[in-house]
């Protein structure tokens, strides 16, 4: 059986975990190969893949899968792009380094490979920061030093996950970058925090243009008459109306006639429409 190097790959990521220049490199057929069950990618950029399964076409699988033996088969530990994409070029057999891997490592070189290559999107990376931590007890230190990022981008990142859900998936899918992302954990409220972040995308702000409407935001500008003048069941009504509509509510008192306005805002064409639409489902209901 012949033997290559397999140059730079996993090694040192994991203490015992280093691939040796002389293993050996089978050829597997791709039908005998089964995803990750534990793949920390969710999301498989298609346009990418293709042009993977492009260069496959001419080239072949220059790097070997990392695959451990399976009941029926193989279980892949590293490479599901190039799986894809040698399963789209047509090809019947796919180079392959087999590794005996329990399931605690065979979880840690998938994150770890993926965090390595970068080809993970910001929330997936932060959630295999996660299960690094409560899977295996690792601390943002360790974790820091086994994907070779600094503690505190490690902290950065995992930050993002106490976002909420709606906003982690437009950061996930690359409308809203990170960092405008990051900068609106300084406002407290849900619905604020929607709001505020279909503003970012729809007029396409910068970091420093974020942190700038969440510091204006926190001042209260606004707010605090609203505060010294609604009772707690109004002000309880207005955060209603927020979370059904999704955007920033103001209520504005006039006087004491018990008289006002609501102001109720949008931030694009789309945004409008879809307030509308929310607020006739809800007076058809």
């Amino acid at each position: 059986m012949q033997k290559k190097g397999l140059g730079k790959g996993l090694g040192a990521l994991i203490p015992g975990a280093e691939e040796a220049k002389d293993s050996a490199i089978f050829q597997v057929g791709v039908d005998r190969i089964r995803p990750n069950p534990q793949q920390p990618r969710r999301l498989f950029d298609e346009s990418k893949i293709e042009e993977l399964a492009a260069s496959v076409r001419e080239k072949g699988v220059i790097q070997p899968l990392l695959v451990r033996r399976g009941e029926d088969g193989y279980e892949l530990i590293a490479g599901e792009r190039r799986l894809r994409a040698a399963a789209r070029a047509g090809l019947k057999e796919v180079p392959v380094v087999v590794r005996e891997a329990e399931d605690v490592e065979s979880l840690q070189l998938a994150l770890i490979e993926n965090l390595q290559r970068e080809d993970l999107n910001p929330i997936e990376e932060a959630t295999a920061y996660r299960r690094l931590q409560g899977g295996f007890g690792w601390g943002q230190e360790e974790i820091a030093v086994r994907v070779g990022r600094s503690r505190p981008a490690v902290a950065n990142s995992m930050r993002l996950l106490s976002l909420p859900r709606e906003i982690q998936d437009e950061v996930a899918r690359g409308k809203l970058p990170a960092g405008q992302a990051r900068a609106l954990l300084g406002l407290e409220r849900e619905a604020v925090m929607l709001a505020t972040a279909r503003e970012v995308i729809a007029k396409g702000l910068s970091t420093r243009e974020t942190e700038k409407l969440v510091v204006r935001l926190r001042s209260g500008r606004g707010k605090r008459r609203e505060a010294t003048t609604l009772d707690p069941d109004l002000r309880s009504l207005v955060e209603k109306l927020q979370r059904s509509v999704g955007t920033k509510v103001r209520l504005v008192p006039r006087g004491s006639s018990g008289k006002g306005k609501i102001e109720i805002e949008y931030y694009s064409p789309t945004d409008l429409d879809r307030i509308i639409r929310v607020m006739t489902e809800v007076k058809a209901s």
